[in-house]
């Protein structure tokens, strides 16, 4: 074999092996972490991702963890910030950062319409402002999925349900002084606990219930397994999942890889935004006919339960969050 006959024979060689790599290189597999139970439309919702990335064939597959899985809610988030984990459908805490807390702010949103243009817009000044604080982190925020207002899941009617007299339960809250400071104002006792102890917890008398979740969840959660049996429906709180990606993941991502993975994030935000708004309804039939006493305030009731959190807990929610960003999203509301 001549030297020139070699010579081609190396670099076509070299160049095959240029392109498969290359190939292997944009075959790529991510981890999407999850807190919803394994049935649970919101599991459903990430199970959807991953087939559209899939049919993007874009050499993009992502491996969906439910159920924490990967850890809880308040421990993905610095997970996904390290780049340990990809992806994220799950609550953004505050354990991370105090500006956070502005998450869980009480009766900023009033319904359905406020979900939808504050919470689910990603040009709003409540996105602008999220997506300010996690730049820091090196996370992206790339979908918001409101799934309804949190009740308080009880095992028994409070006392003086419907006004800010005491009502002799102890229930427990999420790692937020607002909520704590909230429920304490409305008349409750509230112990801090983390998302995956609540279900042992009632099961056992630790606390009397919980603030956490909507109708949808408490049924699928709480009364599929005959725990709890009221739901107060006070609708101070949207219940929030945000689906947010570790930045350095993105970065390995090509143009195509990341467009197909935000446009099946998006395409799952409408797609549960939709399903809940339809069902929320259907889901308190759910309850009742499960044994569950659903109790609502009046009208009047939620306009005076809203303006006494508003007047009590907005200025304090200051010190953690900061007025500035108490400022933007008043004026942005207004």
């Amino acid at each position: 074999m001549s030297i020139t006959k070699l010579s081609s024979g190396l670099t076509a060689g070299l160049l095959g092996i240029l392109v498969a790599s290359a190939a292997l290189a944009d075959d790529v597999t991510l981890r999407f972490a999850g807190v919803f139970p394994i049935d649970h439309q919101g599991t459903k919702m990430m199970e959807q991702v991953a087939a559209d990335v899939a049919a993007a064939d874009v050499g993009l597959k992502i491996d969906v963890f439910p159920a924490n899985q990967l850890g809880s809610g308040e421990a993905l988030f610095e997970d996904v910030a390290r780049g340990n984990i990809d992806l994220a459908a799950a609550f953004i805490y505050a354990d991370t950062d105090p500006r956070l807390e502005f998450l869980s702010m009480p009766f900023l949103v009033s319904g359905w319409d406020d979900m939808n243009n504050i919470l689910r817009n990603m040009d709003s000044e409540y996105n602008k402002i999220l997506q300010e604080i996690t730049d820091e982190y090196g996370v992206s925020v790339m979908a918001q999925n409101p799934e309804g207002f949190v009740g308080i899941v009880a095992t028994q009617e409070p006392t003086n349900w419907n006004n800010f007299d005491d009502k002799g339960m102890n229930i427990r809250v999420w790692s937020s002084p607002s909520v704590k400071a909230m429920v304490e104002t409305l008349g409750f006792q509230a112990t801090t606990m983390a998302w995956g102890d609540i279900f042992p917890a009632i099961q056992s008398g630790i606390v009397d219930g919980a603030i956490c979740c909507t109708k949808t969840a408490t049924y699928s959660i709480f009364a599929q397994s005959d725990v709890g049996t009221h739901f107060v429906e006070y609708n101070s709180i949207s219940e929030l999942t945000s689906f947010y990606a570790s930045q350095r993941t993105l970065d390995k991502l090509n143009d195509a890889q990341r467009e197909a993975l935000q446009a099946a994030m998006s395409k799952a935000s409408d797609d549960f935004f939709n399903y809940n708004r339809e069902n929320d309804a259907a889901f308190g039939q759910k309850l009742i006919d499960s044994g569950y006493t659903i109790l609502s305030l009046s009208d009047e009731e939620q306009a005076a339960m809203a303006a006494h959190v508003q007047e009590n807990i907005w200025p304090m929610m200051a010190d953690n969050v900061g007025q500035d960003v108490i400022d933007r999203l008043l004026a942005a509301k207004n």
